[in-house]
């Protein structure tokens, strides 16, 4: 038996981040999240659009999604019959691009078809190769080194198994120079987040000696070619993020040897069928993958818990805790992280937690019901 929306419902909510996040595009204080709710026969799937408040990432933000999902995406799947979730993604194909506003609707596909099974999301999907996911934390840019030290050791104390700092010009090889010397034996990563060129090739190299983990997309952010070259002088693997927006795209980077890891977020390859194929490319030809983080809810937190279970997850993801990001989350209970740095997976039907209600309603700007 097939699905068939007759309801969607929009949320568009904002959510304070307990500390700012800086990255090489700039700072962000506080998250405005789009929320999809489908509704089939009085059972609700959840997704979360994992897009940003500016189009710095790439070309989508929370006011580009809203209009999208009312008067595109939304009336190719209301009350359309689907075999399976993983259609959702064919059926919206046509939009060029905006892989994180069709994503988000997709994914709520999947948490209903969960529902309706009556079963957890990660096996809805596929996944279950593990039952608890390792964790890694991505810290953002601070305002001294300094705090930048004190809140890796925060964060080791709490048990994280893999760090992730973000770079930028003029913050960069100076700075890792630093936590190394303070933590010379933790797994490092560094995050560019496209904030260099082949021009500043000799600089990158100079990350070699820092022995990390990898770099992630150091070059532009639509960017596979210059990666390839750029992999070649590097002895620090490469992890390609924001270029990497479908399996053909895994695949061209992998053929060109741009890179020898690759970050998976949902909402880049418009949600699980095309995150699924992105991570079987990338088994077949011996490149692991990690789940990345987009400053999600506890929605999208729990999305990316289930992705994890994929066998080819190998890597410790930026699936971190709630309270890192949130006073309150919009889930309880709210994730957490053991002491040695790894999250429970869910047996519970769905994405695995139960709705804060009240306090999801408090955080509403815009509501939008389509039927």
């Amino acid at each position: 038996m097939g699905i068939k929306v007759d309801r969607i419902i929009l949320r568009h909510i904002r959510m304070p981040l307990v500390h700012f996040f800086e990255t090489s595009f700039g700072r962000t204080y506080e998250r405005d999240i789009i929320l999809v709710e489908l509704n089939a026969d009085g059972i609700s799937g959840w997704g979360e659009v994992t897009a940003g408040e500016n189009p710095f990432y790439n070309e989508e933000w929370t006011g580009s999604i809203w209009p999208l999902l009312i008067h595109h995406v939304s009336p190719r799947v209301l009350n359309y019959e689907f075999a399976s979730p993983a259609e959702v993604g064919k059926r919206t194909s046509h939009i060029r691009g905006h892989n994180m506003a069709r994503g988000g609707l997709e994914a709520a596909f999947w948490d209903l078809q969960a529902r309706i099974n009556n079963e957890p999301l990660w096996k809805t999907i596929g996944g279950g190769t593990r039952k608890e996911i390792a964790c890694g934390v991505s810290i953002g840019i601070q305002d001294s080194v300094e705090q930048l030290l004190e809140k890796i050791a925060v964060e080791l104390a709490a048990g994280y198994q893999r760090i992730k700092i973000k770079i930028k010009p003029g913050w960069d090889v100076d700075v890792i120079r630093r936590v190394r010397e303070r933590f010379p034996e933790i797994k490092l990563m560094a995050d560019a987040n496209s904030a260099y060129t082949l021009q500043e090739t000799d600089r990158l190299k100079k990350l070699d000696e820092f022995y990390l983990m990898m770099i992630e997309q150091p070059l532009a952010h639509d960017d596979i070619i210059d990666h390839a070259v750029l992999q070649a002088k590097l002895q620090t693997p490469i992890c390609l993020d924001e270029c990497i927006r479908s399996a053909h795209h895994a695949e061209q980077a992998i053929r060109l040897q741009a890179c020898r890891i690759i970050n998976i977020k949902l909402g880049r390859v418009a949600g699980f069928a095309g995150a699924k194929a992105v991570h079987d490319i990338c088994a077949e030809n011996g490149i692991p993958v990690w789940c990345g983080g987009m400053l999600e809810s506890g929605i999208g937190r729990a999305h990316n818990i289930a992705l994890s279970t994929l066998p080819n997850f190998v890597l410790p993801g930026d699936v971190s805790a709630s309270r890192r990001y949130w006073k309150r989350d919009i889930i309880s209970p709210a994730i957490e992280v053991s002491t040695k740095g790894t999250i429970l997976v869910s047996d519970q039907p769905g994405f695995g937690y139960e709705l804060d209600t009240d306090y999801l309603e408090h955080l509403v700007v815009r509501r939008e019901t389509l039927q």
